[in-house]
């Protein structure tokens, strides 16, 4: 995660965390990723991630405050949201363990680098706190608008979004290359 992104609002840690959530394009997408897929899945697969993605997030960013140094490359947490984009795309509903897997796959690495990133120049563990907080309201909110969906077109919108979102991760692949 670059270090940009870490603001200060000056009311805090918990908040920084909650704005550096917000303004990270790497967790934001992920988030809603993940909650357009739990979404078209149903109710099941949208409890599931609302008790597992924070979560993962929070115990993925204790381990970066423990061990800063495991800071992820960029490249991971943009393929992440990529293939769960692509998976929204697709429509495809994945049997509950898969599910769970790639929740705490994802979610964990990119709470390994929110940690990492808040250990060393960060809020640190409030700025964690508020960055898993920000991540349950998004999936609380999103699915619960999504699981009543029944209209094709409706469904073919948040397909649509995903496949918006999995091609903004290729996008920054080649930002990613060609910077580097």
């Amino acid at each position: 995660m670059p270090l940009a992104h870490l603001v200060q609002t000056g009311f805090g840690g918990f908040y920084d965390g909650l704005a550096h959530w917000a303004l990270t394009p790497q967790d934001v997408l992920l988030v809603v990723a993940f909650a357009l897929l739990a979404g078209l899945a149903g109710k099941q697969r949208a409890r599931q991630l609302v008790l597992a993605l924070p979560s993962a997030w929070l115990l993925g960013g204790l381990l970066g405050l423990l061990v800063p140094s495991l800071m992820p490359p960029e490249l991971a947490t943009t393929l992440s949201f990529g293939l769960v984009g692509l998976l929204v795309a697709l429509d495809r509903r994945l049997p509950a363990a898969a599910f769970f897997a790639l929740i705490l796959a994802a979610a964990g690495l990119h709470g390994v680098a929110n940690g990492s990133t808040m250990a060393t120049t960060g809020p640190g563990w409030l700025g964690l706190v508020g960055a898993t907080l920000a991540v349950f309201i998004a999936v609380s909110l999103i699915p619960a608008l999504l699981v009543g969906l029944k209209k094709p077109a409706a469904r073919v919108a948040v397909r649509v979004g995903g496949s918006w979102i999995a091609a903004a991760s290729l996008l920054m692949i080649g930002w990613l290359f060609r910077a580097g």
